[in-house]
């Protein structure tokens, strides 16, 4: 080895910044918690990723049938399992939400002859997707409302110019996974088609909107022209989408699938997962929103009796098993006072990052799932109370975890 490499190597390290150092505290706290109220695969290692999917996977396909190419095998079969759950005529798979939005929508547009698609203001797309549905797609989206619920059926009658497509979040994830009432829902369904649109369901976390519809999911499904469904963000999958619906959309969806470039040569991995999140987790999810019901009244409990200020809870009863927590704190005072409980106790309460929505508030998303169902109110509290009682300027808790 020469002096020069040598040399290289002897060099001292650039410090790490002060959030990559919060970035490695909060994976190791994650990693070594004892308490969570939900434990997501994403952010487990690759070893544990894989044991989990050959556990699972013997289950729910034929192992010794060929690989998957170019999304025959595995994955036509885990297209014909969502038309069956959603009770459509056809899915198709695709690699992400982002492309089989936009393809659902393009090709609705070419039958209406209108590419405006009327959305929410919070909606995926427009918030979180760079104005692809604009850039790529050539579709043009009005904005219906910016209010923190779905729009509502008066507001779709008044709205001032004609769309070809409306699409509606279910549930709206940036404004509190919130869900209109079932009432509300066929109202604003009505209230589209009167006008001669097309209704598409983004369905990324449409799985678990049955507890609060109190309806199956082919019966929500049949309300829209098209639904997309994801299975990684509450079926724990890899990752992937689908797009249902229509055969014969379904099938000029899939053209453009491969036109997009989401023709993948071999998928079977992220179906294998996405079958066993259908078989796993979809038939708990009822049993998640049931039992963050109980968290979200057991941590407003808690913020009251450990004397905060001001706290919300949103939606007050959840819609789905994952909902809102809003404390009137900087929000890098919170993550330093939810790591530092993680790292002194296991407990780890608040494992999300805090969003700051004011000067001295800020929210985080809380989600429940299996780790979730084993606490009690009582272990909820205890947690809040000392949570509470490290952040600066407050009595410590003497609360037992």
């Amino acid at each position: 080895m020469s002096d020069t490499a040598t040399a290289q190597d002897e060099q001292p390290k650039e410090p790490l910044s002060a959030e990559d150092r919060m970035r490695e505290r909060r994976s190791a706290a994650y990693r070594g918690a004892t308490r969570l109220l939900a434990r997501v695969g994403v952010r487990a290692s690759l070893r544990e990723r894989l044991a989990r999917l050959q556990e699972a996977a013997p289950e729910v396909y034929d192992l010794d049938e060929p690989s998957d190419i170019y999304g025959n095998g595995v994955v036509e079969a885990l297209e014909r399992r969502v038309a069956a759950l959603l009770g459509t005529e056809a899915a198709a798979f695709f690699p992400t939400g982002t492309m089989a939005q936009q393809v659902a929508l393009r090709c609705w547009a070419a039958r209406t002859g209108n590419p405006t698609v009327a959305v929410h203001a919070l909606a995926h797309p427009e918030v979180h997707e760079r104005n692809a549905f604009r850039e790529v797609a050539g579709l043009r989206t009005v904005r219906v409302t910016g209010e923190p619920r779905l729009p509502t059926a008066q507001e779709i009658r008044d709205f001032a110019e004609p769309f070809g497509a409306l699409m509606l979040e279910l549930p709206l994830r940036d404004a509190g996974f919130v869900l209109p009432s079932w009432e509300e829902l066929t109202e604003l369904v009505e209230a589209a088609r009167e006008r001669d649109a097309v209704v598409h369901f983004d369905g990324a976390r449409l799985w678990e909107s049955t507890v609060h519809f109190g309806r199956p999911l082919p019966e929500i499904a049949d309300l829209a022209d098209s639904v997309y469904v994801s299975f990684y963000k509450s079926l724990d999958g890899f990752g992937g989408a689908a797009l249902a619906g229509p055969k014969p959309l379904v099938e000029e969806a899939k053209t453009w699938r491969h036109r997009y470039g989401g023709m993948v040569f071999q998928q079977f991995p992220t179906a294998l997962a996405a079958l066993a999140g259908l078989d796993r987790e979809l038939p708990r999810l009822p049993e998640y929103v049931r039992h963050a019901r109980v968290v979200a009244t057991a941590l407003r409990d808690g913020f009251t009796e450990s004397g905060v200020p001001w706290s919300r809870i949103h939606p007050e009863e959840p819609h789905t098993h994952q909902f809102q927590v809003w404390l009137p704190y900087a929000a890098d005072v919170l993550l330093e006072t939810a790591v530092r409980q993680a790292e002194e106790t296991g407990t780890y309460l608040f494992p999300g990052f805090w969003d700051p929505r004011g000067p001295g508030l800020s929210m985080t998303e809380v989600t429940v799932t299996a780790e979730g169902l084993e606490w009690t109110p009582e272990d909820v509290r205890a947690a809040v109370a000392d949570f509470v009682g490290r952040l600066p300027g407050t009595p410590r808790a003497e609360a037992p975890l």
